[in-house]
């Protein structure tokens, strides 16, 4: 008998690598391959990788001695590196790492069967159109657009995926269907700007001040509509479901899209809305084309027409030149707009961008540790202060993890939550919660009803 090829995927990084993960899976097994969780046991050994972060692509590098010893005892194995550290010269990717085998860019994803020896029947005129393998029968990660057209001076994304294509909208309505027909309770729309999905130019500047300024009307790419209007289409969808999105950009967030959200049945309250930071020659540095006082307006333009919505955003510490007291500027943003959460980043200078190129990186990396440890501080207190507001309440949350005789689930505004009563809770489905507890990081409550 013919012996079944197996496959590992190793993922770094954010939900588009996870996403993209799930269709090199599809493509695998399309070709006969079946999944297996140990990499000795594989014939295929795919790593997807990060590149957002120095620390993110030391940890591929840091494989190197595992993988070295595994090839030695299982001859037969491949090794594939694919994602965002493919922005790199093949040189200095096989140099550092002599244990791979074949390097992919995603986008040439169709290749990869002709490449390990066997045939696909399917070719998608590029890698968003294959199916994914979903990880998850009840969360499930749809992209509509990849690559980034924004420049900001800190991030890889614009050289490690290129310049932003925006999926046709059939594609993305179709794929919604199949997922909430097998009963999918979560679908999030993927984009490195989802807001400006869909959009090929303005017919005059780029709109960035949250309005749409007289003679100045989007252009539309063939195929497309404004990711208002894409929410919309899906939110008619019958069915019990959430609907998420990450990451708008405020230069593009639109009182239309705010209007959308406001009206809508099946779009969760929460928003991530990056920042990056709160001070506004540092933003200029990072061509983020947008200045506090904007991003405080738009803030209070969600807010008023949502009330109950959940904002959580993206921070830099340690720009190259950042000042003590352009920190200090963060530091009071985040005080007065009280995020629901924060992910915060100290600044890593990455290959062929702007800030490395220009800008001295004059921040140790010690001054970055304080800046973290102060910033993240300084989000536990408003946290502690806003998550008191929850006790009592009921809220709908949707079970996602259990774990050590524990459930696990999170809010419609991405709050963490510990289920009291785990014996009731149900991964993949939607339980009414009264918060019992609170606290920075997560909650603690009991399940009063299941739907």
């Amino acid at each position: 008998m013919k012996k079944t090829k197996k496959y590992k995927i190793i993922t770094f990084g954010c939900q588009a690598n996870k996403s993209d993960s799930e269709r090199i899976a599809y493509v695998l097994e399309s070709s006969g391959y079946k999944k297996t969780a140990d990499e000795k046991n594989a014939d295929v050994l795919v790593f997807n990788t990060c590149s957002v972060r120095k620390s993110a692509e030391d940890r591929v590098f840091g494989q190197a001695k595992n993988i070295t010893k595994i090839k030695k005892q299982n001859k037969n194995l491949k090794v594939i590196l694919t994602g965002c550290m493919m922005h790199h010269k093949k040189e200095y990717l096989q140099e550092k790492m002599p244990f791979v085998d074949i390097f992919l860019h995603i986008k040439d994803l169709y290749t990869l069967p002709s490449l390990l020896g066997e045939t696909l029947k399917i070719k998608p005129k590029e890698y968003l159109s294959f199916e994914a393998k979903h990880e998850s029968n009840f969360r499930a990660y749809i992209p509509i657009s990849y690559g980034c057209n924004n420049f900001c001076t800190y991030c890889i994304v614009p050289f490690s995926r290129g310049k932003e294509y925006s999926r046709p909208k059939k594609e993305i309505i179709k794929e919604a269907k199949e997922l909430i027909k097998k009963g999918y309770k979560e679908i999030w729309l993927l984009g490195q700007n989802v807001n400006s999905y869909g959009i090929e130019n303005y017919s005059n500047k780029t709109i960035w001040d949250g309005k749409t300024r007289k003679g100045e009307k989007p252009i539309i790419k063939k195929g497309c509509c404004t990711f208002s209007d894409l929410l919309k289409e899906i939110d008619k969808i019958k069915g019990d479901f959430w609907i998420r999105f990450t990451s708008p950009h405020p230069k593009d967030f639109t009182d239309e899209l705010i209007d959308t959200i406001a009206n809508s049945k099946k779009i969760t309250n929460y928003i991530n809305l990056p920042v990056q930071a709160g001070d506004d020659e540092i933003l200029k540095k990072m061509n983020r084309t947008y200045t506090v006082a904007h991003y405080e307006q738009l803030v209070q333009r969600i807010r008023k027409k949502i009330p109950d919505i959940a904002i959580s955003t993206d921070t830099i510490v340690g720009f190259p030149q950042e000042t003590k007291k352009q920190f200090e500027n963060t530091k009071k943003l985040y005080r007065k707009i009280g995020f629901d959460m924060a992910f915060i980043a100290k600044y890593s200078p990455r290959p062929n961008t702007a800030s490395a190129i220009a800008l001295k990186d004059t921040v140790s990396q010690q001054e970055k540790e304080r800046r973290h440890k102060e910033l993240t501080k300084v989000l536990e207190k408003g946290l502690l202060k806003k998550n008191k507001q929850l006790l009592g309440k009921i809220l709908r949350v949707l079970v996602d993890e259990k774990k050590k005789g524990k459930a696990y689930g999170r809010t419609e505004g991405m709050k963490l939550v510990e289920i009291q009563n785990p014996q009731k809770a149900k991964i993949g489905e939607f339980v009414d919660v009264k918060i019992t507890q609170t606290g920075a990081w997560a909650q603690k409550g009991e399940i009063i009803s299941q739907k």
